[in-house]
């Protein structure tokens, strides 16, 4: 039996090992991406960071991106997780999985799900710099202000 799919936001820690625990009898490769919260953003200090997303939406485009990747690779169970929430320097922001037969589907499957999250699922980020401002970070129309 095939696990399902896991896509899911979380205000929790992200758990590689938990969250990773996909093994499948059919699968000998398992490829992931762990995206962590950076200390500078073009030169700027950050000190921690908000995720905002549309929960309803974004889980469904989670899966919909999940449903695409089947179609494209011979893949096993996938993971599409996203912190939300307040996020500490170091923190786990973002992480795929993909299991597959073989590491070439799992390594290019696991580039796309990264690529079609950051491209497609209504996650906003708001950096806090040190210098006593935030911004919105890839947000259109979010600019800049004081804090």
């Amino acid at each position: 039996m095939t696990l399902p799919d896991r896509c899911l936001l979380t205000f929790e820690a992200l758990d590689l090992v938990r969250l990773g625990d996909i093994q499948d009898p059919s699968c000998g490769a398992l490829a992931s991406f762990v995206g962590l919260v950076r200390n500078e953003h073009q030169g700027r200090p950050v000190l921690h960071l908000d995720y905002e997303a549309h929960e309803g939406m974004a889980l469904k485009e989670l899966f919909r991106i999940a449903e695409e990747a089947h179609r494209f690779w011979n893949l096993g169970p996938l993971v599409l997780a996203h912190r939300l929430g307040r996020l500490q320097i170091g923190d786990a922001a973002v992480l795929t999985l993909a299991s597959a037969a073989h590491r070439d589907d799992a390594f290019t499957a696991c580039r796309f799900l990264i690529d079609e999250i950051k491209l497609r699922v209504p996650v906003w980020k708001r950096e806090f710099y040190a210098d006593g401002t935030q911004a919105w970070v890839g947000a259109p129309g979010q600019v800049e202000k004081g804090i």
